[in-house]
């Protein structure tokens, strides 16, 4: 898998002595999915390379095969020129807060290289990691409820940044024009021909008011020329006697 050159300044996610194989895989992951490969991780407990890793990462071997391990997070944002660090406000540090979304529009816009720091599954970010930043980037999330995981809080950061990428959309199923109007009133003669010797219109004095709410129903989705095939098809089969 080659690196997209369209794509704008992609920051480098740096994980501060992450815990656990399976949440750097995930992490991983998570960053292929939106365009980011440049991964560093800063003292793994466990070590590097590490086997869990790679069944978590899905497929985003190419991330973990690039990722690079630093002994202090000061190494591993030495060339960078703008770092953010994932937390809440901490006490005593005093640095601009933005949302993802915020920081992502900074990211694409300014000159050099940007970082975003995530700390420690249990812990976070300690102050001293903290201080090597710039920026403090807080996600809004339910204060009675304020717990994401490793992978979920590098997703959200991806994400944003994507969003002013021209990464690849879905494939969109191709919408077949509306049957014409012919197709239409085959449709609901032949639905007036199968109601009417069942008694479907009385009382006589009903059978207009019913006709056109019929006509009303049968022509409000819009329905093209395959559907319209469809439910004649549905029809006829209702017409005929059932086999024996």
């Amino acid at each position: 898998m080659s690196v997209d050159n369209n794509l704008s300044n992609p920051p480098v996610i740096v994980l501060v002595r992450p815990q656990l194989g399976e949440n750097i895989g995930k992490a991983a992951r998570a960053m292929l999915n939106f365009g980011l490969m440049d991964l560093r991780l800063v003292e793994p407990r466990d070590g590097w390379p590490n086997p869990d890793a790679g069944p978590a990462a899905s497929g985003a071997d190419i991330v973990l095969e690039r990722a690079q391990v630093f002994a202090t997070t000061a190494d591993a944002v030495a060339d960078c020129a703008h770092v953010y660090a994932t937390t809440v406000r901490k006490r005593g540090v005093t640095k601009p807060v933005v949302t993802p979304d915020e920081a992502a529009r900074e990211i694409v816009t300014q000159a050099g290289r940007s970082a975003i720091l995530f700390g420690p599954e249990r812990s976070g970010l300690e102050t001293s990691d903290v201080a090597l930043a710039r920026t403090i980037l807080t996600v809004p999330i339910n204060p009675q409820f304020g717990s994401l995981n490793l992978a979920q809080a590098v997703i959200l950061c991806a994400y944003e940044w994507s969003r002013h990428q021209d990464l690849a959309k879905p494939t969109e199923e191709e919408l077949l024009p509306p049957a014409p109007q012919d197709d239409l009133e085959g449709l609901i003669g032949h639905f007036d021909r199968l109601l009417a010797p069942r008694g479907y219109f009385n009382p006589p004095g009903r059978a207009a008011t019913n006709r056109r709410t019929l006509r009303s129903l049968l022509t409000k989705p819009g329905w093209n020329a395959l559907e319209v095939r469809t439910l004649r098809g549905v029809l006829s089969a209702m017409e005929r006697e059932p086999d024996e």
